[in-house]
């Protein structure tokens, strides 16, 4: 690092300290790289400083010091963008871990969340009333990033994306106001955030519709993996009631404690699946996918809901590529080509992950958010892991094969899973008309792009052309 980067540095961080109320750390300080640490690994950033803010002056206060600087600005929750946009190379992380308010109205079945609240926090504080929202399947995952990106989850055919249960939200905008948006305030900027990411602001809290849940049937069910038994789950999956969503990984069986040793390697379908409905009816709606074959673990059972978030290993920081991506049918075809894909690799672990989505879901019209692909059957993320940049490579055009073989008609993307597609991965999470709008709202309340280190949607030029800009461009 040289003087002059040094002194800019502190400069920064003179600055934050001096505007914000939260703790400011820098290079120099204990916590550092515990807290410049997401969860991917194989993204090695060094931030200028780290703002801990504890309410919205301090974003305000930190805004204000990154649009002064011209510094990239990272806005940090859960930490899970595949892309790294949870962090920056000598810019300013916005941390938001600390707003972890959570306000529940059991009996008007509504709750303010904080953002620097994980689905796990919300979850478990949730249950202890029979209530829920779906967020995920990952218990570390902000609350933030899943909500602002649209939100698929345990409970999509049921209940919907967790957009489709947002009432409210407080999110201060590039010039560091506060506003509160919903369907009656500012209407345009609230249809933005329902899957626009976090191209518009940073949000303080959220406002949640809240479903009874009182418990599920669910859990791991693990079968052998071929052609007929990953077409035959997926058909059963989009016959089954809307109360049951399901994630099929047909991937290599890890040495997992509950599938005899015989198994480990092996393509397996691990599959997780949630029945929200009534507990009697489950045996039924379980009995399809456990006649595929015979089981090699099965671990579905009647359970709390936050169940399905295990804890997590802090320590744990995959290097995996991966692509994500719509299809509109998986047939006898197209799953031997994914099981054949997926022995003949030699990475430590390759999945094809398969979630059929509708239901809930698919009730919402195509245009109520900026989420557009309403219509859209089944959602497939395809990664490997790997071990150094060789490895990358090799991984990364297995993926591409792989994808590019499976891809149907379907063109579009979720935001919340792209990795580094760029501008034709923001178009395809974006498409047409979606785009255009929010670029036009982008144009209203960031006009800047200082919110430009995410799957960025650029402000609408004055004449009204959309024109693109990576996230080092300002």
């Amino acid at each position: 690092m040289t003087t002059q980067t040094t002194s800019a540095a502190h400069e920064v961080l003179t600055a934050l300290r001096a505007a914000a109320r939260g703790t400011v750390i820098g290079p120099g300080d204990p916590d550092y790289d515990r807290l410049r640490t997401i969860m991917y690994g194989g993204l090695d950033q060094h931030p200028a400083a780290i703002a801990r803010v504890v309410d919205a002056a301090d974003i305000a206060a930190v805004l204000d010091v990154a649009r002064r600087t011209g510094l990239e600005l990272a806005i940090r929750s859960g930490g899970h963008s595949g892309a790294g946009h949870s962090s920056t190379e000598g810019g300013i992380v916005l941390d938001v871990r600390e707003l972890r308010e959570l306000d529940v109205d059991v009996d008007g079945r509504t709750a303010w969340a904080g953002s620097g609240l994980t689905g796990a926090d919300v979850s478990t504080a949730l249950a202890e009333h029979g209530l829920a929202v779906g967020f995920g399947d990952t218990g570390s995952v902000g609350i933030a990033g899943i909500t602002l990106g649209g939100g698929v989850g345990y409970l999509v055919r049921k209940h919907g994306l967790t957009i489709d249960s947002l009432l409210a939200a407080d999110i201060v905008t590039a010039d560091g106001q506060l506003h509160r948006v919903d369907a009656d305030h500012e209407p345009d900027l609230f249809w933005a955030i329902r899957g626009g990411g976090g191209n518009f602001g940073v949000a303080t809290r959220f406002r949640y519709r809240l479903q009874e849940l009182p418990g599920i049937v669910g859990g791991i069910l693990v079968l052998p993996a071929t052609a007929e038994t990953v077409a035959g789950f997926i058909a059963a999956a989009e016959a089954a009631p809307d109360e049951l969503s399901t994630i099929a990984n047909v991937m290599n069986c890890p040495p997992m404690p509950f599938v005899a040793e015989e198994h480990h390697g092996e393509v397996v379908i691990l599959a997780m699946m949630v029945w929200a409905g009534e507990p009697a009816a489950a045996d039924d709606v379980y009995a399809p996918f456990r006649g595929l074959a015979t089981p090699l673990a099965d671990l579905v059972h009647p359970s709390s809901y936050p169940e399905m978030f295990p804890p997590e290993d802090e320590s744990y920081h995959p290097t995996a590529s991966g692509r994500t991506m719509f299809m509109d049918r998986i047939g006898l075809h197209e799953a031997g080509l994914i099981v054949d894909r997926l022995r003949a690799s030699d990475a430590s672990l390759r999945v094809a992950q398969l979630r059929v989505l509708g239901g809930a879901m698919a009730r919402v019209p195509a245009d109520a958010t900026a989420f557009a692909h309403r219509s859209s059957r089944i959602m497939v993320n395809v990664a490997a892991f790997y071990e150094g940049e060789d490895d990358r490579l090799v991984r990364k055009a297995w993926v591409e094969r792989l994808a590019t073989d499976l891809r149907q008609d379907d063109r579009g993307a979720y935001v919340n899973f792209l990795t580094d597609e760029g501008e034709n991965g923001v178009r395809a999470a974006y498409p047409g008309r979606t785009f255009d709008r929010l670029a036009a709202i982008k144009r209203c309340y960031d006009p800047d792009n200082l919110f430009r280190r995410n799957q960025n949607v650029p402000p609408a030029r004055a004449e009204g052309a959309i024109g693109w800009a990576t996230s080092s461009t300002r």
